[in-house]
């Protein structure tokens, strides 16, 4: 799975390092919003908050950084990195043009282990969607793209779609609304999987590109309202409260 797929936090948070701990915490604060965009990340305060000490903190606001979802700036200190129409549309075309040149490898390179395990993070996140667990929905959307991406056996690849990757997940659970099409996005991913698993390499592309550009649809329309004109997340939601 990708590093940020393990950052969610579970039972066995205690195990962790306490470094790995504070970033599960703000991995996950981050994408579900309670620290918004554009947000300060006080060191200090987040230290209290948590009950640590400024080291693991650091750290992990070092790895977020690494992931693209913070920002550190020299005599500034770190904030959540900003929201825009401009940004999001450049993650998409970005996501676009890396993750079919992974997916077309994928498929060529297929085997029937790939599909096992694969098919496992797709069952994992279908059930985590009708038990209601966005958390666990989101981590295992994500381990079901990068269990098909990991087979192409490629680890240059997996480092250059991760952090564009996590900047689309912050879009896609930004606001409410922006993923209510989940039987149209549940056909799209079962279309993909079939088309690895069969080795078809034009249909695997096919079947990610419209995934894709899809879910930048459905993305789109519910940004829109929010963020036209404005990168600013206070101005993005005037009239929501």
């Amino acid at each position: 799975m990708s590093a940020a797929a393990q950052f969610v936090p579970t039972s066995a948070s205690a195990r962790r390092t306490l470094a790995e701990q504070a970033l599960a915490v703000l991995y996950e604060r981050i994408m579900s919003g309670d620290i918004r965009p554009g947000e300060q990340l006080r060191l200090v305060e987040l230290a209290e908050e948590m009950e640590m000490s400024l080291s693991p903190v650091r750290e992990s606001l070092r790895r977020l950084e690494n992931l693209g979802l913070v920002v550190i700036e020299a005599h500034k200190g770190a904030r959540v990195r900003d929201i825009s129409l401009e940004d999001f549309e450049d993650t998409q075309h970005t996501r676009l043009a890396l993750e079919t040149i992974a997916i077309e490898l994928a498929a060529q390179k297929f085997t029937p282990d790939d599909a096992t395990r694969a098919r496992a993070a797709l069952d994992d996140y279908l059930e985590s969607e009708r038990r209601g667990d966005p958390i666990a929905a989101r981590r295992a959307h994500t381990v079901f793209h990068f269990s098909l991406y990991r087979s192409a056996r490629s680890t240059w690849m997996l480092h250059a779609i991760e952090p564009v990757w996590e900047n689309s997940e912050r879009y896609r659970f930004a606001y409410p609304g922006a993923d209510h099409h989940r039987d149209a996005s549940d056909r799209e991913h079962e279309a993909i999987l079939t088309a690895c698993a069969a080795r078809d390499m034009p249909g695997a592309v096919a079947a990610l590109r419209e995934h894709i550009t899809r879910a930048s649809d459905r993305m789109r329309a519910s940004l829109l309202p929010r963020l036209a004109g404005t990168g600013a997340w206070e101005r993005a939601n005037e009239g929501n409260g």
